[in-house]
C-alpha cells in the first residue's frame, strides 16, 4: 500500500469488499512491476493515497457477481488497465483503449472495494494488484487457457500488450521497415519483439546499459546504439543513410521523444510509449513537418485485449513471443520496494512478486 507521496510501499491488511453484480473476485497468482507504478510512487503523476498499487496480473476466479457470465470461478485471467464500457464513442469505433467513462465499473454509493478499518484505500487503475486477492469489473478481465503459465500471463497484462500493441496496433509497422527503439527496459523489448514478429528490415535498439542492449539483440534488435558514447540521434542517421520508418520512445522523457522524432527518415512516424512526466513539453522542428514526418502517442498499445492477449498468449505458446527472457527477478511481496528500487536504477527488465 502507498500512504504517502513520495514514499515507498508498506505492507498491510486491507479488506476486500462485497462482490457487485459486474463484479469478479480473482486470487492473484503474479502481478509486475511496472514503471508506471514508480511514477505514481514519487509523484510523477497524481493519486490519492492510501492506495494499493499494481496493474499488471494474472491469477485465477474465485467469485463472480449475479450478473456475470463471461467467467466463472476456476477460470485463469489477466487484468488490464483498459477497462471498457462498451457503449461509449471510443468504445463503439474500435478504440476501447481510450473509454470516454473512466470508473464505469464503481459503485460510488455503495461500499468501497478496499478499506483498511473504517477508512477507504483507494483503488488503482481500477486493479490494485499488489494484493492476494483483485476484485474488479469484469470489463478489466480476459479469459485465458489454462495451461498458460500464470507468472508468464502477468506479463502481458501490459509490459507486452504496451510493447508489442504500439509496434501493431498504433505503428502498425510493416514488413521490411527499418525501426529504432529508444530504451531496452520491458516496454522497448516487447517492442523490438513486436517489430520483429511484424517482420521489420532492420531493427536498432538504443540504451546507455550494456547488458540491456546485448538482450535486445536476443530480442529481435539487428543493430544496437550505446547512448552513452555518443549521439545517437547521429548515430542512427548514419547507420541507416537518412533515418528509420518508425521510431519508439519507451522511456518516457521529452528529450528521448525529441530523439524519436529527429531520427526519422521522411514520411516517418515517431511512436512515445513512455510516460512523460505532467507539465512536460515535446519540441520539433516544424519543418519536418513538410516532411510528412508524425509524432504520435500510444496509449496500452492501442489494444483491444480480449483480442490480442489470447493472441500473445497462442505466439508464446508457439515460441514467437519470448516471455521467460523477460523476467530479471522473482519474488514474494515483501521485497517489493527492493524490487522498485533496481527498477529505478534502470538494470532490470521485467520483474515479478508472486502469491502462494
Amino acid at each position: 500500500m502507498l500512504e504517502r507521496i513520495p514514499g515507498d510501499l508498506i505492507i498491510d491488511e486491507v479488506v476486500v469488499g462485497p462482490v457487485g453484480p459486474r463484479d469478479v473476485l480473482v486470487r492473484t497468482a503474479a502481478a509486475g512491476l511496472c514503471h508506471s507504478d514508480l511514477h505514481f510512487m514519487e509523484g510523477k503523476y497524481p493519486h490519492p493515497v492510501p492506495t494499493v498499487l499494481g496493474h499488471e496480473s494474472a491469477g485465477i476466479v474465485e467469485e463472480v457477481g449475479s450478473q456475470v457470465s463471461y467467467v466463472q470461478p476456476g477460470d485463469h485471467v489477466i487484468s488490464c488497465v483498459s477497462g471498457f464500457c462498451g457503449g461509449c464513442r471510443q468504445c463503439l469505433s474500435g478504440h476501447p483503449n481510450l473509454c470516454d467513462n473512466a470508473g464505469f465499473g464503481v459503485d460510488t454509493a455503495g461500499p468501497p472495494r478496499l478499506r483498511r478499518g473504517d477508512q477507504p484505500v483507494f483503488q488503482f487503475a481500477g486493479l490494485s494488484s499488489f494484493a492476494e486477492q483483485l476484485l474488479v469489473h469484469e470489463n478489466y478481465l480476459v479469459k485465458i487457457r489454462p495451461d498458460m503459465p500464470l507468472d508468464k500471463a502477468a506479463l502481458i497484462g501490459c509490459g507486452v500488450t504496451t510493447g508489442v500493441g504500439a509496434v501493431l496496433n498504433t505503428a502498425k509497422v510493416r514488413a521490411g521497415d527499418v525501426i529504432a527503439v529508444i530504451g531496452c527496459g520491458g516496454i522497448g523489448l516487447n517492442a523490438i519483439q513486436g517489430a520483429d514478429i511484424a517482420g521489420a528490415g532492420r531493427i536498432i535498439a538504443i540504451d546507455r546499459i550494456a547488458s540491456k542492449l546485448d538482450l535486445a539483440l536476443t530480442f529481435g534488435a539487428t543493430d544496437v546504439v550505446d547512448a552513452s558514447a555518443g549521439d545517437p540521434v547521429g548515430a542512427v542517421l548514419e547507420l541507416t543513410g537518412g533515418g528509420v520508418d518508425h521510431a519508439f520512445e519507451a522511456i518516457g522523457l521529452a528529450a528521448t521523444a525529441q530523439q524519436a522524432f529527429n531520427m526519422l527518415g521522411k514520411g516517418g512516424t515517431a511512436t512515445v510509449i513512455g510516460m512523460i512526466p505532467l507539465g512536460e513539453r515535446v519540441e520539433i522542428d516544424g519543418f519536418q513537418l513538410l516532411m510528412e514526418k508524425r509524432l504520435q502517442g500510444s496509449n496500452m498499445g492501442s489494444n483491444r485485449f480480449r483480442i490480442d492477449m489470447p493472441q500473445y498468449i497462442e505466439w508464446y505458446l508457439a515460441g514467437k513471443l519470448k516471455l521467460d527472457e523477460l523476467v530479471s527477478a522473482v519474488m514474494p511481496l515483501e521485497e517489493i520496494n527492493d524490487g522498485f528500487a533496481a527498477l529505478k536504477g534502470g538494470e532490470v527488465a521485467r520483474q515479478l512478486v508472486t502469491f502462494d
